[in-house]
């Protein structure tokens, strides 16, 4: 999707909302049109769906990009950063927001970053505002306020909303059932006594069915939080957020949520077009691995090809070895073995093959065992064979 957008993408009424454009880097081109830099991968993406209308349902995508926002600099926070989303598009069913949650959970058992997965529902807040007394144009104002709970504290909580012109007891009400306690079936059952809007119900009824799925697929580290919020507009359905445990980073690692009436709005003529996702921060999750001293592989090299006057040979042999599916690297500079060696080691590959004149005489080349050091003297074939097995098998 386009880093560039016109700006009317963003100021749609689905397209985040007013906090999120005081972020956004806006600029003009050369003829005058009003361009904003995207601030995530979702807003483009409807874009994209709702302009190729032959893309088949369910619509599942991966994307991986920069994103950009003029807000303040701090741990895990940057004005350009990356963000990897996943979407599900064309499903109401909360099996699809299950799924993301259930691939979400695999992402952080892979990385070894134990993480808790907070989930809650727009509808469910919308419930606590009825329960609370909230007036309808004051809703905005009170979801922003709590979306800062986890920032800012209760007390900074509350005197925004008061700030914002939402009465004493309306707010207190508002934190007395999104400071609700407890496991998640009895939060469900406790909020379930309190609130009585449809919505609000409907809310309860979809994270309900959420953990169930969630149980199947065998995740056990979602937990009900009535006070997430998500400060973005188009969220209308489930919302998750991905918090690091033990760890000094205090921010969301991933989040996203349920946004039915987005990609609707952009095409016109009120049709929704059910759509799920979530972003992966990937600075915070490298600053969390840096932080727990996970560090990830300096290559992907399985194979380091180190010619001994024996280039044009060498080429043959490793495009032979990519062929076979095994990554592999040749020396560019013309250095000695011991060097070459130092080389391949200092990036941990696994494997040399070192190419000499009196090797290929006997149609054969040496592979190296960077971590044992044993060499053997066999033929390419046999070299494929040997670094399938030991590749491909760990």
């Amino acid at each position: 999707t386009p880093i560039i957008n016109r700006y009317e993408l963003f100021e749609n009424k689905y397209g985040g909302g007013s906090e999120i454009l005081k972020e956004t880097f806006k600029l003009e081109d050369q003829g005058g049109r009003r361009l904003g830099l995207r601030f995530d991968l979702t807003v483009p993406l409807a874009k994209y769906v709702g302009m190729h209308p032959e893309l088949k349902m369910p619509f599942k995508r991966y994307e991986i990009g920069k994103v950009f926002r003029d807000g303040p600099v701090k741990l895990g926070r940057l004005r350009e950063f990356w963000q990897c989303d996943i979407d599900i598009i064309g499903t109401n069913s909360m099996l699809a927001d299950a799924e993301i949650v259930a691939i979400t959970s695999k992402v952080f058992d892979k990385l070894g970053l134990p993480v808790v997965i907070k989930l809650s529902n727009r509808k469910l807040l919308e419930g606590i505002l009825d329960f609370a007394g909230v007036s309808k144009d004051k809703r905005y104002d009170a979801i922003i306020a709590v979306d800062k709970l986890e920032k800012l504290g209760e007390d900074a909580v509350r005197n925004e909303m008061e700030e914002k012109g939402i009465p004493g007891d309306v707010v207190a009400r508002i934190m007395s059932l999104i400071n609700i306690k407890g496991s998640n079936e009895e939060l469900i059952n406790n909020l379930k006594a309190l609130i009585k809007s449809p919505t609000g119900i409907e809310g309860l009824r979809e994270i309900k069915e959420i953990i169930s799925y969630c149980n199947s697929f065998g995740v056990g580290c979602v937990e009900v939080c009535p006070s997430l919020a998500r400060g973005l507009a188009y969220y209308t359905g489930p919302i998750y957020e991905v918090f690091l445990r033990d760890s000094k980073i205090r921010g969301a690692a991933a989040g996203g949520g349920r946004y039915d009436k987005m990609i609707g709005a952009f095409l016109g003529g009120g049709k929704d077009y059910p759509a799920t996702g979530i972003a992966f921060g990937l600075e915070v999750i490298t600053e969390a691995l840096r932080e727990k001293k996970k560090f990830m592989k300096k290559s992907v090299t399985q194979v380091f090809v180190i010619p001994i006057s024996t280039e044009e040979e060498s080429i043959r042999v490793a495009e032979e070895l990519r062929r076979a599916g095994i990554k592999t690297e040749m020396d560019l500079l013309g250095r000695g073995i011991s060097k070459n060696l130092a080389y391949a080691n200092s990036l941990n590959i696994p494997f040399a093959v070192i190419i000499g004149k009196k090797e290929l005489e006997q149609g054969k080349v040496r592979l190296r065992d960077m971590r044992s050091g044993e060499e053997e003297l066999l033929s390419v074939k046999d070299v494929i064979k040997k670094l399938k097995s030991r590749i491909f098998s760990s």
